[in-house]
């Protein structure tokens, strides 16, 4: 059905060309209804620092890099922080941290990057998470503890749950994130966070899991991936190498190219114009959907963010192989090498480009920029949490500005931020977009086309933790990038509801009929390069 942008802004009750919003919904629990501070008060913000929360090293099972390489891949690409997040296992529980964390203080004595050690984490019942901890004296032995506990792979191993991905591994994600805020509450840490990783791509991550991850304990699970790793995997090319090689597979970008299982969550059945399984623009079916999963939880006047990162295990035309797949090398061929030693070793220059490789460097292609008031790890952390983040792919922005402010509160506040209204109040929402300058990757200057506002009214706690929709959510406003103007304002009038906020932006390369949303990515045929976006975080707006 062909959506006019009058219906578009109809659905929040503001008038085409008229620009007056009266959300419909009604405030959360909780939520404020006397005046209060605003979260993320807009200010120049000295410090946009981009990152990687989602990388491997050899210590992953099926993972090649050193941690050396991989820190000289995110100093090469200008990332100012980067996470290591090797796979949770028995053997990496037992023996990979203890080894890796050596190398990672190593590099942090030469290199300028803020090293992260972390974890891919299992998440009992459900897909993949990064947990990101600060380094402190305490870091080691919590990440061996949290893993020997609460990863969902050494909790099937041990018979404790009755497989990675079944139901009754619900309790142990629940309780692993309240443990971690106890830690916090001892002293031991200052802070933890975690971001599910590639959340749609099984269709395993249910809304009532990741309503009760975010519920847990406040301010531990904070949001997931909006767009995968593995950008490339999809490519002609590298799909051109697979099929080269003898493989029948056909690879989606990010290798979301499953279909529902036995451990699925049922919501997520594809339909004829619709895949779950799929990526749309390079991000996440749970992102990209206006008025899907993600707008249900903002919908809810809560905290909800999202990033975009590598997933680094082979990196597309690398020549390094890992060691255990060259024949006569110490591991080769065998299972239970990586039990036995929580690693295969160093990989293997075979001197020839591995065209199959689906992964980019750390920073190479995706970022996730935090706007900081300080370059420290303290820093990083408090604005992962805040949500002042805006992703972006191929660098199709070099960054943006994001200001949301009412006649109550004039200064205003930024991404993941709050600020408050009075009724009958105006509320204006400004964007000012700083363009690509330099050439991506690809060898050409990414041209932004089009900046979307998009929003929906607050319409508060939800009866079913099921629900994955916001029907009220819509694009209030699609801007046409032209000329010299690169500052793009919206003004709610007369707001009487709670509401919220978001942008993105594209290139105008493969849009839907109507120009506004994403295609879905083609297996085996999506060149990330043709098909940029970029996002931002959510703002709030409480109306009082």
């Amino acid at each position: 059905m062909t959506i006019s942008r009058r219906d578009l802004l109809s659905a929040l009750g503001v008038a085409a060309g008229t620009a007056a919003l009266s959300p419909l919904g009604v405030a959360p629990a909780g939520a404020a209804t006397t005046p209060n501070k605003p979260v993320n008060v807009y200010k120049p913000y000295r410090y946009q620092l981009a990152g990687d929360h989602h990388i491997h090293t050899t210590y992953s099972r099926d993972a090649m890099y050193e941690t050396k390489t991989q820190v000289k891949n995110a100093e090469t690409n200008g990332l100012a922080w980067m996470v290591i997040t090797d796979h949770g296992a028995t053997a990496h529980q037992k023996l990979s941290i203890d080894k890796i964390t050596p190398e990672i203080n190593d590099a942090r004595r030469s290199s300028k990057v803020h090293i992260f050690q972390g974890l891919e984490w299992n998440v009992p019942g459900a897909e993949h998470a990064t947990l990101i901890v600060p380094p402190t004296p305490a870091t080691v032995q919590l990440l061996k503890d949290f893993e020997k506990n609460y990863d969902g792979q050494v909790l099937a191993d041990a018979k404790i749950t009755k497989g990675l991905n079944t139901s009754d591994g619900e309790q142990y994600a629940v309780a692993g994130i309240k443990w971690l805020g106890k830690q916090i509450e001892a002293g031991l840490i200052p802070s933890a966070l975690i971001f599910a990783n590639h959340p749609a791509r099984k269709g395993l991550d249910s809304p009532h899991e990741v309503r009760a991850w975010r519920d847990a304990y406040p301010g531990i699970a904070v949001g997931w991936e909006g767009a995968p790793g593995h950008q490339m995997a999809a490519h002609p090319a590298v799909q051109a190498a697979v099929t080269a090689s003898g493989s029948t597979s056909t690879n989606g970008r990010g290798y979301y190219d499953n279909s529902p299982n036995a451990d699925s969550f049922p919501g997520y059945a594809p339909t004829a114009t619709e895949n779950p399984y799929r990526t749309y623009g390079g991000f996440d079916w749970f992102t990209a959907k206006v008025g899907g999963l993600w707008d249900s939880l903002l919908a809810e006047g809560l905290p909800w963010w999202i990033t975009a990162n590598s997933d680094s295990h082979t990196n597309y035309n690398d020549s390094l192989i890992g060691a255990h797949l060259v024949k006569n090398n110490p591991g080769s061929n065998d299972s239970s090498w990586y039990n036995l030693y929580g690693s295969y070793g160093a990989p293997i220059d075979s001197g020839t480009k591995q065209a199959t490789y689906g992964d980019f460097a750390p920073g190479a292609y995706s970022s996730t920029i935090v706007s900081s008031i300080s370059n420290s790890y303290s820093g990083i952390m408090a604005s992962l949490k805040a949500g002042n983040i805006i992703v972006t792919h191929g660098g199709l922005i070099a960054g943006a500005d994001v200001r949301v402010y009412s006649d109550k509160d004039k200064r205003g506040v930024t991404t993941g931020g709050r600020t408050f209204a009075n009724k009958g109040d105006n509320v204006t929402a400004t964007i000012t977009v700083s363009l690509a300058s330099i050439a991506n990757g690809s060898g050409s200057i990414p041209k932004l086309k089009n900046v979307q506002l998009i929003g929906g009214p607050v319409t508060g706690p939800v009866t079913d933790k099921d629900t994955m929709l916001a029907p009220q959510t819509s694009i209030l406003k699609n801007f046409e990038v032209t000329g010299d103007n690169l500052t793009f304002e919206f003004t709610f009038k007369n707001v009487q509801k709670s509401f919220y906020i978001r942008y993105r932006g594209n290139n105008g390369v493969n849009l839907d009929k109507d120009g506004l949303n994403p295609k879905m990515d083609v297996m085996g045929n999506s060149n990330p390069w043709l098909d940029l976006w970029f996002y931002t975080n959510p703002i709030f707006i409480d109306v009082i």
